[in-house]
């Protein structure tokens, strides 16, 4: 017998809103907390109990909201951000879907207390689908939110929750990343009672560090690289670290759009891009930055939760990220080396080979024969001047902060690896003509693809040629590539043509092999150098890009300032 068709009632419809909404009692702060940060809060404080499921109460001290409009916050489809069908097209809040409340309500216990300026307070309760009538509470200017007994008439969905302290611990990441966005709002976070987090509002440039590495640890505010760009109509700020403060996994990478925190497949592969020249195998990179872009170039109603977004001009936006950061990196930085107490190790007594001593004489003499150079001059360069070899490997060498050690053959490969990229970016890339065409099959979308991209394969340097609804036929392809896995290559670009609207895969392969190139000519350790040789060395890495590492991403110098010396030798105490 077929069933009628009937419309669901409210309270069943809005728990079906709640269970895209409401997945776990994060998604209820975030939810919260993104209403206090669009009333204009400077200060929110958080209390959760038995890991949000007891007791999840928000406190701000917004704008609050007017007596009359109480029993609309609990409606669905109710909000005071969008009014118009124009207004989707350029949202600035972080909420605007109208259905938060609602669909929290109809899984808990809800009571909604709020106040305007020098206005009585009013509050609102809503346990299921059983709204009460509003009545005078005491509060101050703001807005508070509790939510008891979260899932308590969805039984099935509250035995998917984890442990007490897993679901704090997601709670506690998302005040995390909901202060790395809000450096000018205070945030208190509680559990069971026991203050747990306290973030101070940081207006001032000396407190936003402060912020940034209580969020990401002082380590990341040591290593981080600060970024400021502007171009296509965009604004892209914060902090990258460098590639020695890699990671191994992606548990520190937090980007922003229009101050919303989101997981985009565009910008996460632009930012790879950036880094996969200068990274170490299977390490990731470590940022907090910040897009600005105009409202009407992005769209944030993708997903009910907002971590999704999509750009109208997708491949400007990952061009841009990816020359912001690939130029900040390419700046030659020697890395810092913070030497605690804990580090001092003696070494055991050892006797010296008489040959030894008599060479390390000689090399001292000569050191003093050099000319000394203006201190003027010495200011220009950062690197400094080279006092000698060590064990002809490392370069000891003086600058203006103290002593730098430089990795000789870790310094060359890279200034190599560069200057072989730019001859090869400046001359046509030769072809190699292959005496049996590789066909490929693909699916009809994939060769449709890649006869809308045939100008791209060819500036690639491969010739190809769709000869039916699901083959190509690759007839030529680049001569530094034949010897390579070709059908893999090829499939690899029709992905990231498809997923990205670009491919770089040509480019990495022929960089890959210029790297081993670069590798096996570079200067061997125990080669011995005279000064002017380590000098002209250091004045390399200097005009060089990315010159703080080599091609396979380990550190080329180390930085040891007067004070990490003085620790050294226990100086001053």
């Amino acid at each position: 017998m077929t069933q009628r068709i009937q419309k669901l009632t409210n309270l069943l419809a809005n728990q079906i809103a709640a269970g895209e909404v409401v997945e776990r009692p994060a998604s209820v702060v975030k939810e919260l907390v993104e209403n206090s940060l669009d009333a204009g809060a400077t200060q929110i404080d958080i209390d959760i109990e038995q890991g949000g499921v007891r007791l999840i109460r928000v406190r701000d001290n917004g704008s609050g909201i007017h007596q009359e409009d109480l029993p609309l916050a609990l409606s669905r489809h109710a909000t005071s951000k969008i009014h118009q069908p124009d207004d989707l097209s350029q949202i600035m809040t972080l909420g605007f879907r109208g259905e938060a409340l609602a669909s929290v309500g109809s899984v808990s216990r809800l009571a909604l207390t709020s106040a305007q300026a020098k206005r009585t307070g009013w509050q609102i309760t809503l346990h299921g689908d059983m709204a009460s009538d509003i009545s005078p509470a005491a509060h101050p200017q703001g807005t508070t939110v509790e939510v008891r007994d979260l899932f308590f008439n969805t039984p099935a969905r509250r035995k998917f929750l984890r442990s007490e302290k897993t679901e704090f611990d997601h709670i506690d990441e998302l005040i995390k990343r909901t202060a790395l966005s809000a450096f000018h709002v205070g945030f208190s976070l509680k559990h069971n009672q026991r203050l747990v987090r306290q973030y101070f509002p940081a207006s001032a440039p000396a407190n936003a560090s402060e912020r940034l590495g209580a969020l990401c640890g002082p380590a990341f505010v040591e290593q981080a690289v600060h970024i400021e760009a502007e171009g296509a109509g965009m604004r892209l700020t914060g902090w990258i670290a460098l590639p020695a403060f890699s990671r191994s996994q992606a548990d520190l990478q937090y980007f922003y759009v229009n101050g919303r925190m989101v997981r985009d497949k565009l910008v996460i592969h632009a930012l790879k891009e950036a880094y996969h020249d200068v990274l170490y195998r299977d390490r990731y990179p470590a940022y907090v930055l910040f897009l600005e872009i105009a409202p009407q170039q992005v769209d944030v109603n993708v997903h009910p939760t907002k971590h999704e977004v999509r750009f109208r001009e997708g491949r400007v936006v990952h061009d841009f990220v990816f020359h912001s950061v690939h130029d900040a990196l390419a700046q030659p930085v020697p890395v810092e080396k913070t030497v605690e107490r804990s580090e001092v190790k003696l070494p055991p007594p050892a006797i010296a080979a008489p040959h030894r001593v008599q060479e390390q004489l000689a090399l001292y003499r000569t050191l003093h024969e050099e000319t000394p150079l203006p201190l003027k001059q010495e200011q220009d360069v950062p690197l400094g001047f080279a006092l000698g070899q060590l064990q002809g490997i490392y370069i000891l060498a003086e600058n203006e902060q103290g002593l730098v050690i430089i990795d000789m053959h870790a310094a060359h490969e890279r200034i190599l690896y560069e200057k072989m990229k730019e001859a090869l970016a400046q001359h046509v890339m030769p072809k190699q003509l292959l005496l049996m065409p590789l066909t490929l099959t693909l699916s009809e979308r994939e060769a449709d693809c890649v006869e809308q991209e045939m100008d791209l394969f060819q500036q690639l340097g491969f010739q190809v040629e769709r000869i039916a609804k699901e083959t190509i036929a690759v007839r030529e392809v680049p001569q530094l590539l034949a010897e390579g896995p070709i059908a893999q290559l090829i499939r690899d670009i029709i992905t990231d043509l498809l997923s990205h609207g670009k491919s770089l895969r040509v480019e990495e392969n022929m960089h890959r092999l210029l790297s081993t190139l670069a590798c096996h000519s570079a200067i061997r350790a125990h080669r011995r150098m005279s000064l002017p040789e380590m000098n002209a060395l250091l004045r390399q890495m200097e005009k060089t890009d990315h010159s703080g590492q080599c091609n396979h991403g380990r550190p080329t110098t180390l930085q040891l300032s007067l004070e990490d010396l003085d620790k050294l030798f226990l100086r001053g105490r």
